[in-house]
Protein backbone atom coordinates (compact mmCIF):
# COMPACT_ATOMS: atom_id res chain seq x y z
CA UNK A 1 0.00 0.00 0.00
CA UNK A 2 1.18 3.41 -0.73
CA UNK A 3 2.89 5.52 2.22
CA UNK A 4 0.27 8.34 1.09
CA UNK A 5 -2.65 5.97 1.84
CA UNK A 6 -4.36 5.28 5.35
CA UNK A 7 -6.68 2.69 6.82
CA UNK A 8 -7.56 4.40 9.03
CA UNK A 9 -11.22 5.68 9.27
CA UNK A 10 -12.45 8.67 7.10
CA UNK A 11 -12.79 11.90 9.16
CA UNK A 12 -16.04 12.62 11.52
CA UNK A 13 -15.56 8.57 12.41
CA UNK A 14 -13.64 9.00 15.51
CA UNK A 15 -14.44 7.60 18.59
CA UNK A 16 -17.13 9.43 20.67
CA UNK A 17 -16.70 10.18 24.72
CA UNK A 18 -18.18 7.23 26.53
CA UNK A 19 -20.75 8.60 28.87
CA UNK A 20 -24.28 7.18 30.53
CA UNK A 21 -26.87 6.26 28.69
CA UNK A 22 -30.27 8.45 29.24
CA UNK A 23 -33.79 7.72 27.77
CA UNK A 24 -36.05 10.66 26.32
CA UNK A 25 -39.13 8.71 26.11
CA UNK A 26 -38.48 6.49 22.65
CA UNK A 27 -35.10 8.23 22.00
CA UNK A 28 -31.59 7.00 23.62
CA UNK A 29 -28.93 9.93 23.93
CA UNK A 30 -25.63 9.40 25.06
CA UNK A 31 -23.46 6.39 25.16
CA UNK A 32 -22.97 4.55 21.96
CA UNK A 33 -26.46 6.34 20.77
CA UNK A 34 -26.13 8.30 17.28
CA UNK A 35 -26.08 12.34 18.09
CA UNK A 36 -29.91 13.59 18.06
CA UNK A 37 -31.19 16.68 16.64
CA UNK A 38 -33.13 19.00 18.93
CA UNK A 39 -35.38 22.09 18.18
CA UNK A 40 -37.33 24.40 19.71
CA UNK A 41 -40.83 26.03 19.46
CA UNK A 42 -41.43 29.76 18.65
CA UNK A 43 -45.14 29.74 19.26
CA UNK A 44 -47.07 30.56 22.38
CA UNK A 45 -47.67 27.22 24.06
CA UNK A 46 -50.75 28.27 25.31
CA UNK A 47 -52.13 28.32 22.30
CA UNK A 48 -52.71 24.14 21.26
CA UNK A 49 -53.21 24.47 17.34
CA UNK A 50 -50.32 26.46 16.54
CA UNK A 51 -47.64 24.73 19.00
CA UNK A 52 -48.97 21.14 17.76
CA UNK A 53 -48.83 22.78 14.31
CA UNK A 54 -45.62 23.50 14.71
CA UNK A 55 -44.26 20.78 16.39
CA UNK A 56 -45.30 18.16 13.89
CA UNK A 57 -43.59 20.38 11.30
CA UNK A 58 -40.26 19.82 13.09
CA UNK A 59 -40.60 16.62 14.09
CA UNK A 60 -41.26 15.64 9.74
CA UNK A 61 -38.43 17.82 9.00
CA UNK A 62 -36.44 15.34 11.33
CA UNK A 63 -36.03 16.95 14.76
CA UNK A 64 -35.80 13.93 17.18
CA UNK A 65 -36.44 15.74 20.60
CA UNK A 66 -39.12 19.30 20.63
CA UNK A 67 -38.70 21.46 23.36
CA UNK A 68 -41.64 23.91 24.36
CA UNK A 69 -42.12 27.05 26.78
CA UNK A 70 -43.96 26.08 29.59
CA UNK A 71 -43.88 30.03 31.50
CA UNK A 72 -47.23 30.38 32.59
CA UNK A 73 -50.56 28.49 33.82
CA UNK A 74 -52.06 28.33 30.23
CA UNK A 75 -49.09 26.38 29.06
CA UNK A 76 -48.75 23.73 31.58
CA UNK A 77 -52.37 23.30 30.85
CA UNK A 78 -51.43 22.88 27.40
CA UNK A 79 -49.07 20.37 27.03
CA UNK A 80 -51.14 17.59 27.85
CA UNK A 81 -53.40 18.73 25.23
CA UNK A 82 -50.57 19.30 22.63
CA UNK A 83 -49.56 15.75 23.39
CA UNK A 84 -52.98 14.22 22.50
CA UNK A 85 -52.99 15.88 19.36
CA UNK A 86 -49.81 15.03 18.14
CA UNK A 87 -50.89 11.16 18.72
CA UNK A 88 -53.70 11.86 16.55
CA UNK A 89 -51.16 12.94 14.11
CA UNK A 90 -49.24 9.81 14.42
CA UNK A 91 -46.66 12.75 15.41
CA UNK A 92 -44.68 10.44 18.71
CA UNK A 93 -41.75 12.93 19.05
CA UNK A 94 -40.66 13.46 22.77
CA UNK A 95 -41.18 16.86 24.35
CA UNK A 96 -39.02 18.72 26.47
CA UNK A 97 -40.26 20.94 28.80
CA UNK A 98 -38.97 24.48 29.30
CA UNK A 99 -38.55 25.39 32.48
CA UNK A 100 -37.46 29.10 33.98
CA UNK A 101 -38.67 30.78 37.52
CA UNK A 102 -41.75 28.67 38.34
CA UNK A 103 -41.45 25.12 37.03
CA UNK A 104 -41.78 24.19 40.40
CA UNK A 105 -44.66 25.46 40.89
CA UNK A 106 -46.33 24.99 37.51
CA UNK A 107 -45.22 20.88 37.59
CA UNK A 108 -46.17 20.55 41.12
CA UNK A 109 -50.20 22.41 40.42
CA UNK A 110 -49.91 20.66 36.12
CA UNK A 111 -49.40 16.95 37.13
CA UNK A 112 -50.51 16.01 33.70
CA UNK A 113 -47.98 18.46 32.12
CA UNK A 114 -45.19 16.26 33.93
CA UNK A 115 -46.66 13.48 32.73
CA UNK A 116 -46.96 14.41 28.77
CA UNK A 117 -43.16 15.91 28.67
CA UNK A 118 -40.49 12.98 27.92
CA UNK A 119 -37.76 15.10 29.66
CA UNK A 120 -37.89 18.56 31.99
CA UNK A 121 -35.23 21.89 30.94
CA UNK A 122 -34.01 23.74 34.12
CA UNK A 123 -31.59 26.31 34.42
CA UNK A 124 -30.04 26.85 38.07
CA UNK A 125 -29.35 30.08 37.36
CA UNK A 126 -33.01 31.28 37.56
CA UNK A 127 -34.67 28.42 39.06
CA UNK A 128 -34.62 30.12 42.59
CA UNK A 129 -32.75 32.98 44.46
CA UNK A 130 -31.07 32.75 47.64
CA UNK A 131 -32.51 30.67 50.35
CA UNK A 132 -35.63 29.67 48.03
CA UNK A 133 -33.03 28.41 44.92
CA UNK A 134 -32.45 24.82 46.82
CA UNK A 135 -36.44 24.30 48.02
CA UNK A 136 -37.03 25.25 44.25
CA UNK A 137 -34.68 23.27 42.71
CA UNK A 138 -34.96 19.97 45.00
CA UNK A 139 -38.92 20.14 43.98
CA UNK A 140 -38.79 19.61 40.36
CA UNK A 141 -36.33 16.88 41.06
CA UNK A 142 -38.41 15.23 43.23
CA UNK A 143 -41.05 15.62 40.43
CA UNK A 144 -39.12 14.65 37.73
CA UNK A 145 -37.97 10.98 40.29
CA UNK A 146 -42.09 10.92 40.88
CA UNK A 147 -42.30 10.71 37.00
CA UNK A 148 -39.53 9.17 35.67
CA UNK A 149 -38.57 12.30 33.42
CA UNK A 150 -34.58 12.80 32.40
CA UNK A 151 -33.89 16.30 33.70
CA UNK A 152 -31.71 18.69 31.33
CA UNK A 153 -30.03 21.11 33.37
CA UNK A 154 -28.89 23.70 31.21
CA UNK A 155 -26.50 26.82 32.20
CA UNK A 156 -26.38 29.52 29.79
CA UNK A 157 -24.17 32.86 30.32
CA UNK A 158 -26.77 35.15 30.19
CA UNK A 159 -28.66 34.08 33.55
CA UNK A 160 -25.55 32.21 35.13
CA UNK A 161 -26.49 31.50 38.97
CA UNK A 162 -24.71 34.83 40.73
CA UNK A 163 -23.80 32.83 44.28
CA UNK A 164 -21.70 30.89 41.88
CA UNK A 165 -20.01 33.35 39.80
CA UNK A 166 -19.72 35.51 42.94
CA UNK A 167 -17.33 32.56 44.37
CA UNK A 168 -15.45 31.50 41.68
CA UNK A 169 -14.61 35.25 41.53
CA UNK A 170 -13.19 35.77 45.03
CA UNK A 171 -11.16 31.85 44.88
CA UNK A 172 -9.81 33.66 41.69
CA UNK A 173 -9.20 36.73 43.47
CA UNK A 174 -6.40 34.79 45.69
CA UNK A 175 -4.86 33.33 43.46
CA UNK A 176 -1.13 34.11 43.10
CA UNK A 177 -1.59 34.45 39.00
CA UNK A 178 -5.50 35.50 39.04
CA UNK A 179 -7.25 34.29 35.67
CA UNK A 180 -9.02 36.49 32.94
CA UNK A 181 -12.36 37.40 33.44
CA UNK A 182 -13.30 34.60 30.51
CA UNK A 183 -11.64 32.24 32.17
CA UNK A 184 -13.47 33.25 35.61
CA UNK A 185 -16.61 33.11 33.81
CA UNK A 186 -15.97 30.16 32.17
CA UNK A 187 -15.48 28.01 35.27
CA UNK A 188 -18.52 29.09 36.50
CA UNK A 189 -20.43 28.00 33.54
CA UNK A 190 -18.96 24.65 34.65
CA UNK A 191 -18.95 24.26 38.06
CA UNK A 192 -22.45 25.28 38.14
CA UNK A 193 -23.61 22.63 36.20
CA UNK A 194 -21.16 20.08 37.88
CA UNK A 195 -22.42 21.15 41.24
CA UNK A 196 -26.48 21.26 40.38
CA UNK A 197 -26.03 17.75 38.88
CA UNK A 198 -24.18 16.62 42.28
CA UNK A 199 -27.57 18.45 43.84
CA UNK A 200 -29.68 16.75 41.69
CA UNK A 201 -27.92 13.34 42.48
CA UNK A 202 -28.37 13.90 46.38
CA UNK A 203 -32.33 15.21 45.73
CA UNK A 204 -32.28 11.04 44.27
CA UNK A 205 -32.04 11.78 40.57
CA UNK A 206 -30.60 8.75 38.94
CA UNK A 207 -27.18 9.99 37.11
CA UNK A 208 -28.71 8.20 34.07
CA UNK A 209 -31.55 10.63 33.68
CA UNK A 210 -29.31 13.83 33.55
CA UNK A 211 -27.97 15.87 30.68
CA UNK A 212 -26.06 18.87 31.14
CA UNK A 213 -25.19 22.03 28.59
CA UNK A 214 -23.35 25.35 29.02
CA UNK A 215 -24.48 27.21 26.32
CA UNK A 216 -22.65 30.38 25.25
CA UNK A 217 -23.00 32.76 22.44
CA UNK A 218 -19.29 32.77 22.02
CA UNK A 219 -17.38 30.25 19.55
CA UNK A 220 -14.25 30.10 21.80
CA UNK A 221 -15.73 30.15 24.90
CA UNK A 222 -18.32 26.88 23.75
CA UNK A 223 -15.52 24.92 22.93
CA UNK A 224 -13.00 25.58 25.90
CA UNK A 225 -16.48 25.50 28.40
CA UNK A 226 -17.73 21.38 26.35
CA UNK A 227 -13.96 20.57 26.54
CA UNK A 228 -13.63 21.31 29.98
CA UNK A 229 -17.40 20.25 31.24
CA UNK A 230 -16.16 16.81 28.80
CA UNK A 231 -13.34 16.41 30.93
CA UNK A 232 -15.08 16.52 34.46
CA UNK A 233 -17.84 14.36 33.79
CA UNK A 234 -19.27 11.71 32.35
CA UNK A 235 -22.80 12.72 31.61
CA UNK A 236 -24.45 13.66 28.01
CA UNK A 237 -23.73 17.07 26.79
CA UNK A 238 -26.33 19.12 24.67
CA UNK A 239 -24.64 21.23 22.29
CA UNK A 240 -25.70 24.43 21.00
CA UNK A 241 -24.30 28.14 20.15
CA UNK A 242 -27.22 30.52 22.48
CA UNK A 243 -28.41 33.05 20.34
CA UNK A 244 -26.20 31.92 17.22
CA UNK A 245 -28.49 34.94 15.16
CA UNK A 246 -30.01 35.09 11.44
CA UNK A 247 -28.78 33.38 8.49
CA UNK A 248 -25.71 33.01 7.50
CA UNK A 249 -24.16 34.65 10.37
CA UNK A 250 -26.27 32.27 12.74
CA UNK A 251 -25.24 28.81 10.51
CA UNK A 252 -21.62 29.58 9.95
CA UNK A 253 -21.30 30.43 13.83
CA UNK A 254 -23.05 27.27 14.88
CA UNK A 255 -20.86 25.16 12.40
CA UNK A 256 -17.79 26.24 13.53
CA UNK A 257 -18.36 25.49 17.34
CA UNK A 258 -20.48 22.60 17.03
CA UNK A 259 -18.60 20.88 14.31
CA UNK A 260 -14.86 21.52 16.43
CA UNK A 261 -16.49 19.39 19.87
CA UNK A 262 -18.03 16.89 17.49
CA UNK A 263 -15.16 16.31 15.44
CA UNK A 264 -13.53 15.61 19.21
CA UNK A 265 -16.19 13.23 19.82
CA UNK A 266 -17.99 16.13 22.66
CA UNK A 267 -21.77 15.92 22.04
CA UNK A 268 -24.71 13.85 22.18
CA UNK A 269 -27.78 16.30 21.68
CA UNK A 270 -27.32 19.36 19.38
CA UNK A 271 -29.54 22.27 18.59
CA UNK A 272 -28.84 24.72 15.91
CA UNK A 273 -30.22 28.34 17.55
CA UNK A 274 -31.19 30.37 14.25
CA UNK A 275 -33.17 33.36 14.63
CA UNK A 276 -35.75 33.14 12.14
CA UNK A 277 -36.05 35.51 8.94
CA UNK A 278 -38.96 37.51 8.76
CA UNK A 279 -41.39 34.61 7.24
CA UNK A 280 -38.82 31.96 7.33
CA UNK A 281 -39.50 28.66 8.09
CA UNK A 282 -38.48 27.25 11.97
CA UNK A 283 -37.41 23.71 10.15
CA UNK A 284 -34.48 25.43 8.84
CA UNK A 285 -32.58 25.42 11.89
CA UNK A 286 -33.41 21.16 11.94
CA UNK A 287 -32.28 20.93 8.27
CA UNK A 288 -28.52 23.18 9.08
CA UNK A 289 -28.24 21.00 12.45
CA UNK A 290 -28.89 17.66 10.16
CA UNK A 291 -26.59 19.08 7.08
CA UNK A 292 -23.74 19.77 10.50
CA UNK A 293 -23.91 15.75 10.92
CA UNK A 294 -24.16 13.98 7.28
CA UNK A 295 -21.63 16.55 6.25
CA UNK A 296 -19.28 15.18 8.81
CA UNK A 297 -19.68 11.64 8.48
CA UNK A 298 -21.71 11.03 11.55
CA UNK A 299 -25.22 10.64 10.48
CA UNK A 300 -26.87 10.44 7.25
CA UNK A 301 -30.45 11.71 7.23
CA UNK A 302 -31.78 12.44 3.67
CA UNK A 303 -29.68 12.20 0.51
CA UNK A 304 -26.81 14.37 -0.37
CA UNK A 305 -26.84 16.80 -3.45
CA UNK A 306 -22.90 18.02 -4.64
CA UNK A 307 -22.55 20.70 -6.90
CA UNK A 308 -20.33 22.97 -8.40
CA UNK A 309 -20.17 26.47 -7.95
CA UNK A 310 -20.08 27.21 -11.03
CA UNK A 311 -17.52 29.55 -13.36
CA UNK A 312 -16.56 31.26 -16.36
CA UNK A 313 -17.35 27.74 -17.83
CA UNK A 314 -20.94 28.07 -16.64
CA UNK A 315 -22.47 30.61 -17.79
CA UNK A 316 -25.69 29.50 -18.12
CA UNK A 317 -27.88 28.65 -14.77
CA UNK A 318 -29.24 25.44 -15.69
CA UNK A 319 -27.12 23.31 -13.45
CA UNK A 320 -27.72 25.65 -10.77
CA UNK A 321 -31.60 25.25 -11.53
CA UNK A 322 -31.24 21.06 -11.78
CA UNK A 323 -29.04 21.15 -8.18
CA UNK A 324 -31.81 23.38 -6.85
CA UNK A 325 -34.69 21.36 -8.34
CA UNK A 326 -33.19 17.84 -7.28
CA UNK A 327 -32.14 19.01 -3.83
CA UNK A 328 -35.65 19.64 -3.59
CA UNK A 329 -37.02 16.53 -4.66
CA UNK A 330 -35.17 14.69 -2.92
CA UNK A 331 -36.01 16.13 0.49
CA UNK A 332 -39.91 15.97 -0.34
CA UNK A 333 -39.70 12.37 -1.21
CA UNK A 334 -37.92 10.95 1.68
CA UNK A 335 -40.26 11.19 3.69
CA UNK A 336 -42.17 8.79 0.82
CA UNK A 337 -38.95 6.37 0.35
CA UNK A 338 -37.69 6.49 3.93
CA UNK A 339 -41.12 4.35 4.61
CA UNK A 340 -40.38 1.93 2.04
CA UNK A 341 -36.88 1.66 1.72
CA UNK A 342 -33.85 1.18 3.92
CA UNK A 343 -30.53 3.16 3.37
CA UNK A 344 -31.46 5.52 0.79
CA UNK A 345 -30.10 8.00 3.32
CA UNK A 346 -27.17 7.44 2.08
CA UNK A 347 -27.50 8.03 -1.35
CA UNK A 348 -25.24 10.94 -3.23
CA UNK A 349 -26.12 12.82 -6.45
CA UNK A 350 -24.02 15.02 -8.44
CA UNK A 351 -25.06 17.78 -10.59
CA UNK A 352 -21.91 19.43 -11.88
CA UNK A 353 -22.20 22.56 -14.82
CA UNK A 354 -19.06 21.33 -17.21
CA UNK A 355 -16.43 19.14 -18.24
CA UNK A 356 -13.68 19.91 -15.90
CA UNK A 357 -14.83 17.92 -12.88
CA UNK A 358 -18.14 17.35 -14.12
CA UNK A 359 -17.42 13.60 -15.47
CA UNK A 360 -15.17 12.18 -12.27
CA UNK A 361 -16.95 13.70 -9.92
CA UNK A 362 -20.14 12.39 -11.66
CA UNK A 363 -18.65 8.94 -10.77
CA UNK A 364 -17.58 9.51 -7.64
CA UNK A 365 -21.68 9.48 -6.72
CA UNK A 366 -24.45 6.78 -6.71
CA UNK A 367 -26.10 8.89 -10.05
CA UNK A 368 -24.35 12.31 -11.04
CA UNK A 369 -24.82 14.14 -14.09
CA UNK A 370 -22.39 16.24 -16.06
CA UNK A 371 -24.19 19.35 -17.54
CA UNK A 372 -22.70 21.09 -20.57
CA UNK A 373 -20.22 23.93 -20.05
CA UNK A 374 -20.17 27.44 -22.10
CA UNK A 375 -19.12 25.96 -25.77
CA UNK A 376 -19.46 22.48 -24.96
CA UNK A 377 -21.62 19.50 -26.68
CA UNK A 378 -25.40 20.30 -25.79
CA UNK A 379 -24.85 16.61 -24.26
CA UNK A 380 -25.41 15.65 -20.67
CA UNK A 381 -23.78 12.00 -19.87
CA UNK A 382 -25.61 10.32 -16.37
CA UNK A 383 -23.12 8.11 -14.51
CA UNK A 384 -24.92 5.69 -12.61
CA UNK A 385 -22.59 3.87 -9.44
CA UNK A 386 -19.24 4.99 -11.64
CA UNK A 387 -20.60 3.58 -15.12
CA UNK A 388 -22.33 6.07 -17.80
CA UNK A 389 -25.70 4.47 -18.87
CA UNK A 390 -27.11 7.33 -20.78
CA UNK A 391 -26.79 10.72 -22.56
CA UNK A 392 -29.63 13.55 -21.64
CA UNK A 393 -30.38 15.69 -24.61
CA UNK A 394 -33.37 18.58 -25.24
CA UNK A 395 -35.45 20.22 -22.84
CA UNK A 396 -36.78 17.19 -20.32
CA UNK A 397 -33.22 16.36 -19.01
CA UNK A 398 -34.73 17.73 -15.56
CA UNK A 399 -37.71 15.47 -16.05
CA UNK A 400 -35.58 12.72 -16.77
CA UNK A 401 -32.72 12.89 -14.65
CA UNK A 402 -35.38 12.73 -11.55
CA UNK A 403 -36.98 9.63 -13.22
CA UNK A 404 -33.38 7.89 -12.92
CA UNK A 405 -33.15 8.87 -9.11
CA UNK A 406 -36.74 7.52 -8.79
CA UNK A 407 -35.60 4.20 -10.60
CA UNK A 408 -32.40 3.82 -8.38
CA UNK A 409 -34.28 4.05 -5.50
CA UNK A 410 -36.56 1.79 -6.29
CA UNK A 411 -34.07 -1.23 -7.54
CA UNK A 412 -30.94 -0.41 -5.33
CA UNK A 413 -32.27 -0.13 -1.50
CA UNK A 414 -34.23 -2.96 -0.54
CA UNK A 415 -37.69 -2.67 0.17
CA UNK A 416 -38.85 -3.08 4.40
CA UNK A 417 -40.73 -5.73 4.81
CA UNK A 418 -44.30 -5.48 5.43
Amino acid sequence: MSAFLSSAPPAGAGLRRKTRQVRIGRVQVGSDAPVVVQSMTNTDTADVTATTRQIAELARAGSELVRVTVNNEAAARAVPHIRERLLMLNVDVPLVGDFHYNGHKLLGDHPACAEALAKLRINPGNVGAGSRRDDQFAAIVEIACRYDKPVRIGVNWGSLDQSVLARIMDQNARLEEPRDAGAVMREALVVSALESAAQAEAYGLAGDRIILSAKVSSVQDLIAVYRDLSARCDYPLHLGLTEAGMGSKGIVGSTAALAVLLQQGIGDTIRVSLTPEPGGRRTDEVVVAQEILQTMGLRAFTPMVIACPGCGRTTSTFFQELASGIQTYVREQMPVWREHHDGVENLTVAVMGCVVNGPGESKHANIGISLPGTGESPSAPVFVDGVKTVTLRGADIATEFRAIVDDYVANKYPKKAG
